[in-house]
């Protein structure tokens, strides 16, 4: 599967607001930095995630982007789609059926759509969340 750097940061900007429940609307610049994504990348494709209805823009010196949806509720695959188009495979039209690999190369795509449609950002930032718990660094000497 190829995913383009627009893909990368469309997915790691959600996940930051994934990791930032009720905390109200993000500026720009924090997911920019913390990600670090260029600011001007990142807001165009927050730009194209709010028309795909993923997040949403509070205007104002208190505002940013925020989910639209509960985490839970975003697969990965849906902001994939959005930002890539509907194909999730590495194909773009290479692949033929009538090889003896068309049908090694069909299953692997429905893998791999079945991986990403079924995780959603809520499962990655728990599952992140959890990963991190177990790596505190110990001090004593």
């Amino acid at each position: 599967m190829n995913i383009s750097v627009k893909g990368e940061y469309a997915l790691q900007a959600v996940f930051d607001l994934s990791v930032q429940p009720g905390q109200g609307p993000v500026k720009i610049a924090e997911i920019a930095r913390r990600q670090k994504i260029p600011q001007k990348f990142l807001e165009l494709i927050l730009a194209g995630l709010k028309q795909g209805g993923f997040v949403e823009s509070k205007r104002g010196a208190e505002g940013g982007y925020l989910l639209a949806r509960p985490a839970s509720q975003i697969t990965i695959g849906e902001v994939l789609r959005h930002v890539e188009g509907q194909k999730l495979s590495g194909s773009k039209g290479r692949r033929k059926n009538d090889t003896p690999f068309g049908d090694l190369w069909n299953r692997v795509d429905k893998a791999i759509s079945g991986v990403v449609d079924e995780t959603t950002f809520l499962d990655l930032a728990t599952n992140w969340k959890d990963r991190q718990a177990r790596y505190v660094p110990n001090w004593d000497i």
